[in-house]
C-alpha cells in the first residue's frame, strides 16, 4: 500500500512540474473565479487564414452555369403551345399562348373569380392601357390629363367644383346648378392659400388673363379648353365635372393609364358602357389617322389578375377618323 501511494505521488509531481512550464493566458473579462486558459498556438494560424482573400472561382465555371441556364430558358422556349384552351383551372401558362378576351367574357370571368375567390362583391373595375405616344418621327403625344362623364356612375361624393366668373348673374347661376365655389379675383389668394380646395376648376373665357397666378399652383386642372374646362355654358361644364372622374397618363411611365372605371357588381352592359366611355376619350389625345393609340389594354379587379382585352371593337373607326380631321382642319 505504501508503494502505490508513493508511485501516484511521483506522477503528480511529474505532471505539475509539466504544468508550470505552459504560457498562461490572462483572461480578458472579471469573474468571480480566476482560471487560466492555456494559448492555442493554432489561433494565429486560423486568423491568418480567414484574412486571406478567397480563391476566386474559374472563369469557365460561371460561363459554364450561364449557358446552361440559358440552355433551359431556351428549351422552355422551344417547347410549342396548345392547340386548344386549357380544360382545367389550374394549367401551365408557358404551355399555352396569352387568352385574348372579349369585353362580356373578360367581365364574365372577373365576376366568377369574386365568386370563387370569396372577395367583396362590390370591389373596384379597372381599366389599364398602354399607348403609343409617337405622334410622327420627331413628335410625341405629352401626357395628358382630362375629365370623362361615365354613362353610369359609380362614385356616390359629388366633386367639388370652382367656377371662375367675374359676372354677378353667372355666380348666381353657378350656384344654383351646384358649384362649391364661385367668383372672380377673389378666389385666387384662397386657392394659394389653400383655404378652399375644389377638386376640378372651370373659368369662363374673359376672366383668365387673371387668372395666371394660379397655373403653377393647379398645373394639369388650370382650366383649358381641350379639356372643357373653359366655357360660357357654367351648367354643362358643372355637370361634367361634379360627376365625372379624371383619367391622366402616368408621368413616369408615360405611355400608362390606369383608371378605375367600374364597381364589379354592376351589370355587364354597364361595365362595358363605361369602358367605351374611358377609350373614346383617351383616343381623343392622338389623331386617328396615325394608328391605333391604345397598343395593349387589361380589364381587372381589385383582386384578380389583369385579363387581356380584345381592343379593336373598342377603338374608333375610319369613318370617324375623316371626321375627326375636318374638325380639326
Amino acid at each position: 500500500m505504501a508503494a502505490a501511494v508513493r508511485c501516484l505521488s511521483r506522477v503528480l509531481i511529474h505532471q505539475r512540474h509539466n504544468l508550470s512550464k505552459m504560457p498562461y493566458q490572462t483572461p480578458l473579462y472579471p469573474c468571480s473565479a480566476c482560471v487560466h486558459v492555456p494559448n492555442r498556438h493554432f489561433a494565429a494560424a486560423a486568423a491568418a487564414a480567414a484574412r486571406r482573400p478567397e480563391k476566386k472561382t474559374k472563369k469557365g465555371t460561371k460561363e459554364k452555369a450561364s449557358n446552361e441556364k440559358q440552355d433551359d430558358i431556351e428549351k422552355i422556349k422551344s417547347i410549342p403551345f396548345m392547340e386548344d384552351e386549357p380544360e382545367d383551372d389550374v394549367y401551365l401558362k408557358r404551355l399555352y399562348p396569352r387568352q385574348i378576351y372579349e369585353v362580356e367574357k373578360a367581365i364574365h370571368l372577373l365576376k366568377k373569380f369574386q365568386i370563387l375567390d370569396f372577395t367583396h362583391p362590390k370591389q373596384g373595375v379597372y381599366l389599364d392601357l398602354t399607348l403609343d405616344m409617337a405622334q410622327g418621327k420627331k413628335k410625341k403625344v405629352e401626357p395628358f390629363a382630362s375629365v370623362v362623364s361615365l354613362p353610369y356612375p359609380f362614385v356616390s361624393e359629388i366633386n367639388k367644383v370652382a367656377v371662375f366668373t367675374g359676372n354677378a348673374s353667372e355666380i348666381k347661376i353657378a350656384e344654383e346648378h351646384g358649384a362649391a365655389f364661385a367668383g372672380g379675383t377673389n378666389l385666387i389668394q384662397k386657392i394659394l392659400d389653400d383655404e378652399i380646395e375644389p377638386d376640378f376648376y372651370v373659368a369662363v373665357p374673359e376672366i383668365m388673363p387673371e387668372l395666371n397666378p394660379l397655373k403653377k399652383k393647379l398645373k394639369k386642372r388650370f382650366p383649358k379648353l381641350n379639356r372643357n374646362s373653359i366655357g360660357r355654358d357654367i351648367p354643362k361644364m358643372l355637370e361634367l365635372f361634379k360627376t365625372g372622374i379624371e383619367i391622366k397618363v402616368d408621368e413616369e411611365r408615360e405611355n400608362f393609364l390606369s383608371t378605375k372605371i367600374a364597381i364589379l357588381d354592376m351589370s355587364s352592359d354597364q361595365i362595358t358602357a363605361n369602358l367605351q366611355a374611358v377609350v373614346n376619350e383617351v383616343c381623343r389625345h392622338r389623331p386617328l389617322n396615325l394608328g391605333p393609340f391604345v397598343v395593349r389594354a387589361f380589364l381587372r379587379s381589385s383582386t384578380s389578375e389583369g385579363l387581356l382585352l380584345k381592343m379593336e371593337p373598342l377603338l374608333p373607326k375610319e369613318v370617324e377618323t375623316k371626321e375627326s380631321s375636318k374638325e380639326a382642319a
